[in-house]
């Protein structure tokens, strides 16, 4: 993984120092709240529902185990409410009510916690309940493994982000980590980019299927490779969630990767001089693109050819700058930890005696460039816990799993679990009890209670409605795994508001929070897709028909499933189709049916 260099180390160490001077003159009165504001922002702190929310940037979801100890400790140390506030927290939620579980007299009820960080689709670490006062102290003590909050917020360029299996995916045309953290280093504070008309999102692609949503990003970069043989990026402009899902615009099919940073200032550089900066709501790249088409591209391709041709392309990346950062990202020498042979072979015997372990080898085990390696995935995704929430004690443990079996590495993965890429395949049945043990190793990657959900309104200001009690009642639906491996693959996201941090324009079932006279209600779309193999090409979902009562949106999953299971058909490889190849196959309108039939029950049974 990437080796933190000595600058990098002085950078986030001055701003942390910074950051805990203009705390202090806050604390003393010489700073307003107002002032404070933007300063904190840059630096990743949010004032939410309860309490500050600290969003801490992972760039290319790489962590090592020493971060993830740091980020424990921050769960531990700092990620608490006094108890008043956490007591006038809880009498909120309970007032909401209730949420049932379909099938039985079981209602989940939201339980407020605290001491764990959220991994996000982003691939960042969120807090929720440090107490402002502390931010000073948690800035310092991440700046220690060079961890910071800059530029995960405000209108500027934020993290990076790539697939999970860059660099040791089967199918990978190019390692887009050294690409991504020569832009991450060009972006941090750029002077011109620092105020753009509105947040900015970059995406790399490196293999051959796209892994990292590419379609849903301001700017998506995909390797790929020219007749000649030569590699470059295909650039995608302007694609985006929100109230205006858009996927993005290919504006070149072929940028070669000297230029790539030239040609990312040029894509910036228009939308900054030509953004509406008048309507946040319009704010974004993607209506920029959407409204003037192909006037935006010809307005790129001018800014290109004067930063290239007149300027002398001063952002040209050179093959000596790639190879000295390639260097940072070589493939770690795998040892393989020192175990007595015979208990090796009962752990072994034990594990392959396990149909649970068989299942966890088919569904959380991916494949590795190195024939001798494997990449395990880790689920964050179970009952009694919040979907990619880590507590203090996981983040340890995590740790302790990455040093023993993952040279020290873990990655956080889009759908909000985290991966570890080194993996030697002898090591399997070790692992798989350990990871069981935590209760990570649940055979659900991929499966419906593998969900992506936000937090939603148990703690975001913005959020229109909650999503966890809902998450947690569908999770405690199917918490039977031979019926989830019966259904089969499937994308199910959450979102509380339409800011979209869960991604549900790109679920296969998508679940959105929206305020209907100061209640609670949420909007079923089904037909997203993220733009993988499984899913095919990036699209939004489709809305099914009027929002649904709180009480009765786990039903109405329910009722989707079950449609599903009565129209899918034999797929070619003798199992059953998946629900999207459904879905695309018998259409909306039975699937609309369902869920509308739906609306009521659950209601009456609560």
């Amino acid at each position: 993984m990437y080796q933190y260099t000595e600058f990098d180390r002085q950078f986030v160490r001055a701003r942390a120092a910074q950051f805990r001077d203009q705390l202090e003159r806050w604390q003393a009165g010489t700073l307003s709240d107002e002032e404070l504001r933007p300063l904190r922002l840059q630096n990743g702190w949010y004032i939410q529902r309860y309490a500050p929310m600290a969003r801490i940037s992972v760039p290319y979801g790489e962590l090592s185990s020493a971060q993830l100890r740091a980020l424990g400790t921050v769960a531990r140390d700092y990620d608490k409410p006094d108890a008043a506030l956490l007591a006038e927290s809880q009498e909120k939620q309970l007032a909401l009510g209730p949420v049932p579980v379909p099938g039985t007299n079981r209602q989940v009820v939201t339980k407020l916690t605290y001491g764990y960080g959220h991994f996000t689709t982003r691939t960042n670490v969120q807090f929720n309940w440090i107490p402002i006062g502390k931010a000073a102290d948690v800035m310092e003590l991440l700046a220690g493994v060079s961890m910071h909050g800059i530029q995960t917020s405000g209108n500027a360029i934020r993290n990076i982000t790539t697939e999970a299996l860059a660099g040791i995916a089967v199918d990978e045309i190019a390692d887009p980590r050294p690409f991504a953290e020569i832009i991450r280093t060009w972006a941090a504070l750029h002077p011109e980019f620092a105020f753009l008309p509105r947040k900015f999102k970059i995406a790399l692609n490196g293999a051959k299927e796209d892994r990292a949503a590419t379609g849903w990003y301001d700017i998506s970069l995909q390797a790929v490779k020219n007749e000649a043989g030569a590699l470059g990026f295909k650039v995608l402009v302007g694609g985006g969630m929100g109230r205006t899902p858009i996927i993005g615009t290919v504006v070149r099919e072929f940028v070669e990767w000297q230029h790539v940073l030239s040609y990312l200032e040029a894509c910036i550089r228009v939308y900054n001089q030509y953004g509406r900066r008048d309507n946040i709501w319009k704010a974004r790249i993607k209506i920029l693109v959407k409204s003037e088409g192909q006037k935006y591209i010809d307005k790129v391709e001018e800014e290109f050819r004067q930063i290239v041709e007149i300027d002398g392309a001063p952002h040209t990346i050179t093959q000596a700058e790639l190879d000295r950062v390639s260097a940072f990202f070589v493939a770690p020498e795998v040892k393989r930890p020192q175990q007595d042979a015979r208990v090796h072979e009962i752990i072994r015997s034990d594990a392959e005696a396990d149909p649970q372990y068989d299942r966890w080898l088919q569904r959380n085990v991916l494949p590795h460039r190195n024939p001798g390696l494997r990449a395990v995935v880790l689920s964050f995704k179970r009952l009694g816990q919040n979907p990619g929430d880590c507590t203090a004690d996981q983040f340890d443990a995590v740790a302790e799993l990455a040093d023993r079996f993952s040279a020290g590495e873990a990655r956080v993965m889009h759908e909000q679990n985290l991966l570890l890429p080194w993996v030697h395949q002898d090591d399997l049945p070790e692992l798989w009890a350990a990871a069981r043990k935590l209760g990570l190793a649940r055979a659900n990657i991929g499966l419906l209670t593998d969900m992506i959900a936000c937090p939603g309104g148990d703690f975001c200001s913005l959020a229109n409605a909650r999503s966890l009690p809902i998450a947690e009642a569908i999770t405690e639906r199917f918490q039977d795994l031979d019926e989830e491996w019966d259904i089969g693959e499937i994308d199910l996201n959450f979102s509380g508001c339409i800011n979209s941090c869960g991604h549900h324009h790109a679920g296969h079932i998508g679940i959105l929070g929206v305020d209907k006279d100061g209640k609670e209600w949420y909007q079923i779309t089904l037909g997203g897709s993220n733009g993988s193999d499984l899913s095919g090409p990036a699209t939004p979902g489709k809305i099914v028909g009027p929002s649904f009562a709180k009480e009765e949106v786990p039903g109405v999953i329910e009722a989707l499933i079950d449609t599903y299971r009565q129209l899918r058909q034999p797929a070619a490889d003798g199992k059953s189709e998946t629900f999207i190849a459904t879905l695309r196959r018998a259409g909306h309108e039975p699937f609309k049916a369902a869920a509308n039939a739906a609306r009521f029950v659950e209601r009456e049974v609560a």
